[in-house]
């Protein structure tokens, strides 16, 4: 009986141990990712385990490959309220998630509470943030800069946990604030638009990564509608003749990049 119980607790003693070793190797494995969910709308998951979400468009967007309840996000971050970018999830995700924080520019928080959307989960006590101003929330940097698209756009420097720093452009033509971006921050990973009609077109978004000196980039708002440049065939071919150091990272909307991926 003696030998008996010695077994078994040897037996749990080696079974709790592949456990904790193998709950150990999925912490080491987790990786910086950033994943396209169509249109503007991308998933920043952090090493940690955080997930941002950016330009919250998954309902009503024919291009995202999954639904609102696939996503729990910590934070949403919105370039502007235009409805194929802010969307009608919000609510949805904070009812989901008590904590999660909501960054939009000043001028967009009243078109947040009209959603339903409280002071307690809009940065700033439902102030929201303007142009230049930077928040901390779970450890993740977020600075709010210049987009040209209507007044109320804005792109976001973001930077993760670990340093990683990640540009969303939001929609924008190029602009000559963005040699000024690429000269403050060291970036990462650059999300640019290059569908036209609303946003840079491929050629002028090409000629913004000699601005911004990115180190990769993911090119975003394309091919949703009829009416935008319907896939990133001359962006790539214009960005290696135009930024060869820069590594051009094309996603399929579902398709997700590791940050550290050469």
């Amino acid at each position: 009986m003696k030998k008996f119980s010695l077994t078994i607790i040897f037996t749990l003693i080696l079974t709790l141990g592949l456990i904790s070793f193998a709950n150990a190797a999925a912490l080491d494995s987790q990786k910086d990712k950033v994943q396209w969910l169509g249109h503007s709308a991308c998933l920043i998951t952090t090493e940690k385990g955080t997930n941002i979400l950016i330009d919250p468009w998954i309902t009503g967007n024919d291009t995202c490959p999954i639904n609102k309840e696939s996503i729990k996000p910590d934070m949403i971050v919105v370039t502007h309220n235009h409805f194929d970018h802010m969307g009608t999830d919000i609510p949805y995700f904070v009812e989901n998630n008590t904590n999660c924080m909501v960054i939009v520019q000043n001028d967009v928080v009243q078109a947040l509470k009209d959603l339903g959307v409280n002071d307690n989960n809009i940065i700033t006590g439902g102030m929201g943030l303007n142009f230049g101003g930077q928040v901390e929330v779970k450890g993740i940097k977020i600075t709010m800069v210049q987009a040209i698209h209507c007044p109320s756009a804005a792109g976001y420097i973001i930077e993760i946990e670990d340093g990683t720093t990640i540009y969303h452009a939001g929609d924008t033509g190029i602009f000559a604030g963005m040699e000024l971006l690429g000269n403050l921050y060291d970036i990462d990973l650059a999300l640019l638009p290059i569908g036209s009609i609303f946003t840079m077109d491929p050629y002028q978004a090409a000629h913004s990564l000699n601005l911004l000196k990115p180190k990769k980039v993911i090119p975003i708002h394309y091919a949703t509608f009829p009416v935008l440049v319907q896939d990133a065939t001359e962006f790539v071919k214009l960005s290696k003749k135009i930024a060869p150091s820069v590594s051009i990272k094309v996603l399929k909307p579902g398709e997700q990049l590791e940050l550290n991926e050469k």
